[in-house]
């Protein structure tokens, strides 16, 4: 509205310099309580979205390491597996389990939203000079990512414990976390050696596809160089398909790659509670115990031979 008795201009030098300058209507009775504590809300709203991506994540995991950990402990493959694994596991895991993935999802994500609340510390601090606040951010920012790092990697470990024994979040964590450090030279080797792979892989079915899209933009295969779009700038859509490769090629190893930690977990556990005799035969598959078990048999083997 246009300057009044009830409203008037700033007196200063913005009427002189702007003469059309005017009031106007921001909200009535002052400052709302949305306002007072707009910072709050945001960061409400993080954490929100942090700890439901998380369930969501992990309700998927939990459900991925049911259908697997099905398969290993069925004895008689696959006649004693479930009709539907994957179903069965998504079911267990909605009927008995919520409590124990919102649980690991709500600290995953409480640890997330102290990493955010750190960075825009960090970001408000840049124009101080005190050395000393920006080297305390630092390490905190440095604690804080190594302990996502580990509560992702404990929780995940979790969730396969919950979906073979259906404990709670704690008393799987606490196995999981005990059973891995009794096999730790087994972890390393298996992290590196899937890592690895899961790298080539990933490299191979980027570089193939962007390759691929590199002769089609560029309309260098005859068989579709009629229906090939003619572009003035074919990197655009080339780096597009790239990246859109690289997230599905990471979303279907993410698959293999629960597949493998969840095996791995079971072949410990079965390896603690059996020993491969009649009375307690090992449930690992006999392709997994001829990968897994030449170093382990062949100490037992020259043993029975001496006895």
């Amino acid at each position: 509205r246009r300057p009044s008795a009830s409203c008037p201009p700033p007196t200063s030098n913005v009427t002189k310099l702007c003469p059309d300058a005017q009031c106007l209507f921001a909200f009535y009775g002052g400052e709302t309580a949305y306002h007072k504590y707009l910072i709050m809300l945001q960061f409400f709203n993080v954490f929100m979205f942090f700890w439901l991506a998380n369930f969501v994540i992990a309700l998927g995991q939990v459900t991925l390491a049911g259908a697997f950990a099905s398969y290993y402990w069925a004895f008689k493959k696959p006649d004693d597996m479930p009709a539907f694994p994957l179903f069965s596991a998504f079911g267990r895991a909605l009927r008995y389990h919520t409590g124990s993935l919102a649980f690991g999802s709500l600290v995953l994500a409480v640890v997330q939203v102290i990493r955010v609340t750190l960075e825009y510390l960090d970001h408000r601090l840049k124009a101080a000079e005190n050395k000393f606040a920006k080297f305390l951010l630092s390490c905190l920012k440095c604690c804080f990512w190594c302990l996502e790092k580990f509560i992702k990697f404990l929780n995940r470990n979790a969730y396969i414990m919950i979906a073979i024994y259906g404990t709670n979040f704690c008393t799987s964590a606490r196995n999981a976390f005990f059973l891995l450090m009794r096999n730790i030279i087994r972890v390393a080797v298996l992290d590196k050696v899937t890592d690895f792979l899961f790298f080539l892989g990933k490299l191979l079915i980027v570089g193939s596809v962007g390759i691929l899209a590199f002769f089609f933009f560029t309309q260098r295969i005859k068989l579709v160089q009629d229906t090939a779009p003619s572009l003035n700038y074919y990197w655009v859509p080339i780096l597009t398909v790239i990246v859109g490769s690289y997230l599905i090629a990471h979303g279907f190893f993410s698959v293999y790659s629960m597949c493998v930690d969840t095996l791995f977990l079971c072949f410990c556990e079965d390896l603690e509670r059996n020993d491969g005799s009649p009375e307690r035969p090992y449930y690992m598959s006999p392709e997994l115990s001829e990968i897994l078990l030449k170093g382990h048999l062949e100490p037992s083997k020259s043993a029975d031979s001496q006895g």
